[in-house]
């Protein structure tokens, strides 16, 4: 399911931001509207989307651990970060994002 949300990233043309494909390729399409809001940075406390997402996705007691493993591969947990200091690909946030949905769901 992790491939399906970087295929919806990244497809052309581009219908999902960030955190809507991983949300849509982890098989939550209810949540799309809901997070069409959330892309380039417009994640609730500046999260990159695709974690935010992910966020939503996994049990509660999970979360921190989300958060640790998603900031050890991407280098950061904001947006602005992640685009600006680190340069870490989007489609990598998606990818690992949602490999981490089906890890700790």
């Amino acid at each position: 399911m992790s491939n399906k949300a970087f295929e919806l990233f990244t497809a052309v043309p581009k219908r999902h931001n960030c955190a809507q494909a991983v949300a849509d390729g982890m098989g939550r399409s209810d949540l799309v509207s809901e997070l069409a809001a959330c892309g380039g940075g417009r994640a609730p406390e500046g999260l990159c989307g695709a974690l935010h997402s992910a966020l939503l996705l996994v049990k509660p007691e999970n979360r921190d651990a989300v958060k640790t493993e998603f900031s050890a591969a991407a280098g950061a947990l904001t947006c602005r970060e992640i685009k600006g200091e680190t340069k870490f690909p989007c489609a990598e946030c998606v990818r690992i994002a949602a490999e981490l949905v089906e890890k700790y769901r």
